[in-house]
């Protein structure tokens, strides 16, 4: 199941990947630090572009690091290196990192002003970062539409993870001052996410998220009925290259206070 997951969510945000390696641009003697790497898409990308540098992943899934390791040995990258651990708190290296890139893997610290003092503590004074974030729920049609399908309610759960606790631009920057991050900049990106080649793929991959185990467990009703408001709501958006939903998202760039 976990490779399966790692190959949906590499799919899933294709057409955003290309921007954040854009607006990473890793040079070639940086020291990348991938915050949520995964299975290490982005961390890998990003050891191909530093030939002359080392691309570090940090994630805390044993079996998504797992296939990250296994695909990097595959590729032949000697500089790509994956690490268990909590960014919150885990121990870095100090001041040993020129740029720090995340897609979608910073949004769900306990304590984020302590993961990005933490994150920050590990960079060189001038590095960059690039992130990606969702913006609020509100501007990402993924997850109202299938919230509503599965007649869930609009709050998150107790304990459940918040995809959109950095769409508000003002918290995130306030987050990223107070870590000592300047010249903090927001690009604004709409590009849609995938969700399958077909309505049946679409809704097998869905139904491993957390947004529909979480919904269902607050539905109220047999699962049945949810998951067939939930087909038909991917019959409707299925277009000749597979099941689309529009999203938002920013890429949030900024650079490490000069010591």
């Amino acid at each position: 199941m976990a490779l399966d997951l790692a190959d949906f969510y590499d799919a899933e945000l294709a057409r955003h990947n290309w921007q954040l390696r854009d607006a990473a641009n890793v040079g070639t003697a940086d020291r990348v630090l991938d915050i949520g790497c995964g299975a290490g898409q982005t961390t890998r990308e990003a050891a191909r572009a530093a030939t002359r540098g080392e691309a570090v992943g940090v994630d805390s899934s044993t079996e998504m690091l797992e296939i990250a390791r296994r695909r990097s040995a595959a590729e032949g990258l000697r500089n790509a290196a994956f690490e268990q651990g909590d960014a919150e708190v885990h121990a870095f290296p100090a001041a040993s990192f020129d740029l720090c890139i995340s897609r979608f893997g910073v949004m769900f610290f306990a304590d984020p002003a302590a993961a990005f003092a933490n994150i920050g503590r590990a960079m060189r004074p001038g590095a960059r970062l690039a992130w990606m974030v969702w913006q609020s729920r509100e501007r990402n049609e993924w997850s109202d539409a299938i919230r509503q399908a599965l007649a869930a309610p609009a709050t998150v759960s107790a304990g459940t993870p918040d995809p959109f606790s950095l769409g508000d631009p003002a918290v995130a920057n306030e987050l990223l001052r107070t870590a000592g991050f300047t010249s903090i900049d927001f690009i604004d990106v709409r590009e849609p996410v995938f969700y399958g080649p077909n309505v049946d793929a679409a809704l097998d991959a869905l139904a491993g998220l957390y947004l529909v185990k979480d919904a269902l467990a607050h539905a109220g009703e047999p699962p049945e009925e949810p998951l067939r408001r939930l087909r038909d709501l991917l019959e409707l958006r299925m277009t000749s290259e597979g099941v689309f939903f529009d999203s938002r998202a920013w890429i949030i760039t900024a650079r490490r206070a000069a010591a």
